[in-house]
């Protein structure tokens, strides 16, 4: 693989995006983690270079609701990298108090700015440099939500894992000239941080079920590392034993 691509993963401090890092330092590539806390992404750097000793990791901390963080942060990356060969958008959140009758304006403008506005300007940033390469992939970590409108989740979380979707696509439709792919990553229930949000929390037998960060990490890893000519639209990947099938078989008996 020789020395790997540049690859800059978004959300990298903890979840999917920590997994990610370590997956991708694994197989040998050059990361760049984007959060918008440093602690976190020193934790995960470390946990990359354990994963292979002499990674090429560094920490670029920000907040990608900024559009001049986002800008900034890739003009890093070209100094030290001089290119940007994939994206891993992993940044992500969700409230507890998640229906409409307890959504507050300020948690709106939390989701908004954390799982859409910020993976927006995070694509923005670095298509420039792609297009001037012709050559690059964004793995964007949407949800099931992104594709599935239910109450679990919350209305604004599933709108804006929604605008992940087409947000994914509409790079496909633009840039499929110029070399880029983008893929919408759907996972279902996974075992982040995030899942302890919940308002109804999951028992551990419930917890044994559900995926792991480490699984989504693997399909991220795959998304990256496919040829060129390649481009993988979506990808669902879901536990086995999918309680929300659990509970539509539930109601059909």
């Amino acid at each position: 693989m020789g020395a790997g691509k540049a690859i800059w993963i978004t959300g990298a401090g903890t979840g999917i995006g920590r997994a990610s890092a370590v997956a991708l330092a694994a197989a040998g590539h050059r990361l760049v983690l984007t959060g918008r806390r440093a602690a976190p992404l020193e934790e995960t750097a470390a946990l990359a270079r354990a994963a292979r000793p002499g990674a090429d990791v560094a920490c670029m901390p920000g907040d990608l609701s900024r559009r001049a963080d986002a800008e900034a942060i890739v003009a890093a990356i070209l100094a030290r990298h001089a290119r940007l060969d994939a994206v891993v958008g992993a940044a992500g959140v969700n409230v507890t108090k998640r229906m409409w009758s307890e959504l507050t304006p300020a948690d709106m403008d939390y989701l908004l700015d954390g799982n859409l506005r910020s993976q927006m300007y995070t694509v923005a940033a670095a298509l420039p440099a792609m297009r001037a390469q012709k050559d690059g992939v964004f793995a964007i970590v949407s949800s099931i939500a992104g594709r599935v409108v239910g109450a679990l989740s919350g209305p604004m979380y599933t709108t804006t894992k929604h605008g992940l979707t087409a947000l994914s696509h509409a790079i496909n439709v633009e840039e499929c000239v110029n070399g880029i792919r983008a893929c919408a990553i759907h996972p279902g229930e996974v075992d982040t941080p995030m899942l302890a949000q919940r308002p109804k929390k999951l028992s551990a037998e419930e917890l044994a079920t559900v995926l792991r960060a480490e699984d989504v990490a693997e399909v991220v890893r795959f998304v990256v590392e496919t040829p060129a000519h390649v481009c993988l639209n979506e990808v669902w990947v879901t536990p086995t034993h999918n309680r929300g099938y659990v509970a539509q078989l539930g109601r059909g008996s």
